[in-house]
């Protein structure tokens, strides 16, 4: 077993975290209250090859590992948790369904924008009756000739204002149920029939748009089908897993950034003469946290070494999203009450750490449905 990282895998921590500390942490504030995307910095990231991290060079990526993937995005995270799920959405949800189950036309014609960062993607899954459940899916494609008709509105579409390319489950056959979906590429901004709905408001992870995708008679070639026609439902349960690995990753980087803010105002907030720090209860909130956050981290470098050696991941990575983002949640209220009245206050980030947080415990898969994945792998087990 060795812990230590490879010289390209510290190479691009060091890249991302300097990176983030001298273009992302000072604007982190003003994104969460402008509701801005940021298009300079995701700009600067898809330079920096951070939008196709795994993906292959000659589709635009950085051709890296997936341990590389995970310790950027503790560090993007760290520094907004927006920009942090944005690059998350592009490199698990799009670019591993297009580079494990797209032909090479399509891997070259819709890969390699998103992996080289001139365009985002986004993934085209959940809709208002149909989150945990897929096989509720009411979004349907139906063959017409040469294209795929399309109708449906998909929900809570994180990067859906803003992204050019998406992959979208869509169900083929309804009386198949899950097997029935097949997953499809759709060009965003060159298909007739497609619009953006509703952009949401919403708690936290204010600079990551989140929103409805509509499709109303909307056609996309014959040829746009991702792999074979009922294969959606399988392709969609190991992309989420590899998603998970990047949410837990951007519940991580938020958690560090907490630790880090507590510390330091441990150390310069007075009372009864001398600093908090010096107290045994906020020394004890800041070790759990150090410890907790150091076993999150351990358990998603796990998953994403299962995934890179082409190992079963799926419980790992529930695991690793589970406690990480309960982690994340769990660090972001110890942190507001180690600042106490500060920490409540938008004068100081750790109050956007907690509303960033709790999204960590819902997306890609709730963290419910994360118990009931890992439970069913336990009991497949024995």
């Amino acid at each position: 077993m060795n812990f230590e990282l490879t010289e390209e895998q510290k190479m691009i921590q060091d890249m991302a975290r300097k990176f983030a500390e001298r273009e992302i942490k000072p604007v982190a504030a003003e994104l969460d209250r402008s509701h801005a995307h940021p298009e300079n910095i995701v700009k600067q990231m898809g330079e920096l090859g951070l939008m196709g991290i795994t993906v292959a060079p000659e589709y635009g990526g950085a051709g890296m590992d997936y341990i590389s993937y995970v310790l950027s995005m503790i560090e993007i995270s760290k520094a907004c948790a927006s920009c942090g799920v944005i690059m998350s959405v592009c490199n698990s949800l799009y670019d591993f369904p297009v580079s494990h189950y797209g032909t090479e036309e399509q891997k070259l014609r819709y890969l390699t924008p998103v992996a080289g960062g001139a365009a985002l993607g986004c993934y085209g899954l959940t809709e208002a009756g149909a989150g945990s459940d897929p096989a509720k899916m009411r979004t349907t494609a139906v063959l017409d000739g040469n294209e795929w008709v399309i109708n449906g509105v998909k929900k809570f579409i994180t990067n859906g204002n803003v992204a050019g390319y998406c992959v979208l489950a869509a169900s083929t056959d309804k009386s198949q149920g899950y097997k029935g979906i097949s997953s499809f590429i759709v060009d965003l901004h060159n298909t007739p029939g497609f619009r953006v709905g509703t952009v949401e408001e919403k708690l936290g992870i204010n600079a990551s748009g989140t929103a409805e995708l509509v499709f109303e008679d909307a056609r996309i070639p014959k040829e746009n089908l991702l792999g074979k026609v009922g294969e959606g439902f399988k392709q969609m349960l190991t992309t989420l897993d590899g998603g998970r690995i990047g949410i837990a990753s951007q519940a991580i980087g938020i958690g560090r950034a907490v630790l880090e803010e507590a510390v330091e105002y441990s150390k310069t907030r007075e009372q009864f003469g001398r600093p908090i720090s010096a107290f045994q209860a906020i020394q004890w909130k800041l070790a759990d946290i150090a410890t907790k956050l150091d076993a999150a981290e351990m358990l998603t470098l796990r998953a994403a070494w299962l995934e890179e050696n082409g190992r079963g991941y799926e419980k790992e990575a529930a695991m690793a999203k589970l406690f990480a983002s309960d982690t994340a949640m769990w660090a972001a209220v110890e942190g507001v009450q180690v600042l106490g009245g500060y920490g409540y206050c938008k004068d100081y980030p750790m109050e956007r750490h907690l509303r960033d947080a709790k999204i960590t415990q819902i997306y890609e898969g709730t963290n419910e449905i994360m118990r009931l994945v890992i439970a069913k792998n336990l009991l497949k087990a024995r």
